[in-house]
C-alpha cells in the first residue's frame, strides 16, 4: 500500500508542478521522507536537507526558477525590457507583443520552479512541529520554508491571478487531479497568512547569503500590502499598513542586517569585485555554478551584445533608455558602445544593454549572486504607500527615503541634504518612474505598470522601432499547456 501511495505522489507532483520536472524528480529517492511511515524528517538534519531541497527549484538552470532569462522574458511588457526582433528569440518576442503562446517555452519555468519549491516547504511545514533537535533552529527552518511558500505564491499571483492553492502536497489526495484555480483574495491572504509565520519564527538576520530571514519576510509583506492596494483588489487602506511595515524595517535596518549600499556600483559585479552578499540584498539566489544543476545564466552571456560574443536575450527599450535621466546610475546601468568605441545605435540591435547584469566575465553560466529583493525597493515602498496613505506630497519622511535613493543616483552622499536633487514635492507617479530608473531590467517595473494600470500608457510611449504588440494588452499570463492540458479545470 504504501508504494502505491508513493507512486501516485509522485504522478501528482509531475502534474502540479509540470510535466518537463519528472525525470528530475523521478531520479530522487524522496520515499524516506514522503511515505507515511518515513523518518527522514523526523530532525534537524532531515530537515535542513529539505529546506536546501526547498530552494533549489528556484535555481535549477534550464529547468525551473528565475536563473535563466526567461525571468526578464516574462516581463517584457514593460517598457525597460525588450529582445532581438529575429534571431532565436521568438519565445521571447511573443511576451514583448502580447501574444504569448501557452506552448511558449520560457512560460512554464516560474510556475514550475515556485510549485516545487512550495512542495518542498509543504513537507517541512507538516513535520517540524514534532522534529528532534535545537528548537531555535528547527524554527528558523520552518520560518523559511513558510517564507519560500509566501514569495513562491507571490509570483504566481502577480503572474498568473489565478491558480491552485496547494498546502498538503506531500500527501497523496485524488481530487487534487481536477482541483480548480484559486481566486486573487485568496492567494494573497495564503500570501499573508505565510509571511506571518515566518516572521514569528525566523531570525531577524540571515544565517548566510541566499537565505531568508525576519527581515527578509517583512519586506516582501509591505511589497504584499502594495500591490493589494492597487490592481486588480484596489483595497487602499493596505497603503498604511504598507508604509508601517516598510518604515519599520527601515528604522530597524542595522538590526535586520540590512541597509542601502553607499555607491550603486558596488551592487553589481565587475571583473574588478564581487559584493556577493551586501547588506541591500533582502533576498537572492545563490549557485553552486555547476552546468545541469544550479547556476546563474541572467547574468554573462545573456545580457552581452552579439557583437562581441553575447546572446543578445534581453536589452533597454529605446523610449526607455533615451528617457532615462544622465546620472551616474545610468553609467553604471548600461553598456552604451563596444569596446573599439562603437556607439550602441551602431550595434547589431540598435539598443543599448544592462551592463549591470554582464557579470564578471563572459561566461554562460556563472555563481555570482541574483539579487530579486533589494532593501533600495523598500524605501520605494515606504514613500509610495506614506504618500497615499497621508495624502501628502511633501511628508519628509517618505521626501528623505526617496531623496536617499536619487543622491546615490548621482554619486553624492546619502544622508547629506543636495538641494540640487532633493525632491522638495513627490507625487505616486513621480516616485513610480524614479523606481524604474533604479530597477531598470530588474524585477520591479512590469509588476508596478500593472498594478496602477499603466500598461497601456507606456506602450503607446514606445519607439517606433521597437517591437509592437500583436495581441490584445493582457495583464497576466496564459497558464501553461503542461498544466491545462492535464487539468483544464485549472481555466475555470
Amino acid at each position: 500500500m504504501k508504494n502505491k501511495i508513493y507512486i501516485k505522489l509522485i504522478i501528482l507532483v509531475c502534474l502540479t508542478i509540470g510535466l518537463g520536472s519528472c525525470s528530475d524528480f523521478l531520479d530522487e529517492d524522496l520515499s524516506a521522507q514522503l511515505t507515511p511511515d518515513g523518518d527522514a524528517l523526523s530532525d534537524e538534519g532531515g530537515l535542513n536537507a529539505a529546506l536546501a531541497g526547498s530552494y533549489a527549484p528556484l535555481e535549477k538552470t534550464w529547468a525551473s526558477g528565475f536563473a535563466t532569462a526567461a525571468t526578464q522574458a516574462i516581463l517584457m511588457g514593460s517598457d525597460d525590457l525588450t529582445t532581438h526582433k529575429a534571431s532565436n528569440k521568438a519565445d521571447f518576442r511573443e511576451f514583448d507583443q502580447f501574444n504569448v503562446s501557452q506552448q511558449n517555452g520560457r512560460l512554464p519555468l516560474i510556475w514550475r520552479g515556485v510549485y516545487k519549491s512550495i512542495q518542498g516547504a509543504n513537507n517541512i511545514i507538516a513535520n517540524y512541529q514534532t522534529a528532534e533537535g535545537d528548537a531555535t533552529a528547527i524554527e528558523q527552518i520552518a520560518g523559511e520554508a513558510y517564507f519560500l511558500r509566501a514569495y513562491s505564491y507571490f509570483w504566481i499571483v502577480r503572474l498568473w491571478g489565478k491558480a491552485p492553492i496547494l498546502l498538503n502536497s506531500h500527501e497523496f489526495d485524488e481530487e487534487t487531479l481536477s482541483m480548480t484555480s484559486s481566486s486573487v483574495e485568496e492567494l494573497y491572504a495564503q500570501v499573508i497568512s505565510d509571511l506571518e509565520q515566518a516572521i514569528n519564527l525566523m531570525q531577524k538576520t540571515k544565517l548566510a547569503p541566499g537565505r531568508a530571514c525576519q527581515g527578509t519576510a517583512k519586506a516582501i509583506l509591505a511589497e504584499v500590502y502594495l500591490h493589494m492596494a492597487s490592481w486588480p483588489l484596489k483595497d487602499t487602506s493596505k497603503y498604511a499598513q504598507a508604509a508601517q511595515v516598510a518604515k519599520d524595517l527601515i528604522d530597524n535596518e542595522e538590526e535586520y542586517g540590512l541597509g542601502l549600499m553607499d555607491n550603486f556600483a558596488d551592487l553589481w559585479p565587475t571583473p574588478d569585485m564581487n559584493n556577493d552578499g551586501n547588506k541591500e540584498e533582502v533576498f537572492a539566489l545563490n549557485f553552486s555554478g555547476s552546468q545541469g544543476g544550479s547556476g546563474n545564466a541572467i547574468y554573462g552571456n545573456a545580457a552581452i551584445p552579439g557583437d562581441v560574443g553575447g546572446w543578445d536575450d534581453y536589452f533597454s527599450e529605446i523610449t526607455f533608455f533615451n528617457e532615462y535621466p544622465d546620472q551616474l546610475r545610468k553609467e553604471v546601468t548600461f553598456q552604451t558602445e563596444l569596446p573599439d568605441g562603437t556607439p550602441w545605435q551602431d550595434f547589431n540591435t540598435g539598443r543599448p544593454y544592462f551592463k549591470k547584469f554582464q557579470g564578471d566575465r563572459m561566461t554562460w553560466l556563472n555563481t555570482l549572486s541574483l539579487p530579486l529583493e533589494r532593501m533600495a525597493e523598500v524605501y520605494f515602498i515606504f514613500a509610495e504607500a506614506q504618500v497615499m496613505a497621508t495624502g501628502n506630497n511633501s511628508d519628509p519622511e517618505a521626501l528623505e527615503a526617496i531623496n536617499k535613493i536619487v543622491r546615490r543616483a548621482h554619486g553624492l552622499p546619502l544622508d547629506t541634504p543636495a538641494l540640487s536633487v532633493d525632491y522638495t514635492s513627490i507625487t505616486q507617479e513621480q516616485i513610480v518612474q524614479e523606481k524604474a530608473w533604479e530597477f531598470a531590467g530588474e524585477y520591479c517595473r512590469w509588476f508596478d505598470l500593472v498594478r496602477l494600470e499603466m500598461v497601456e500608457d507606456v506602450i503607446a510611449n514606445k519607439h517606433p522601432d521597437d517591437l509592437q504588440p500583436l495581441g490584445e494588452i493582457e495583464y497576466y499570463l496564459p497558464l501553461p499547456a503542461s498544466e491545462t492540458i492535464v487539468n483544464p479545470g485549472l481555466n475555470e
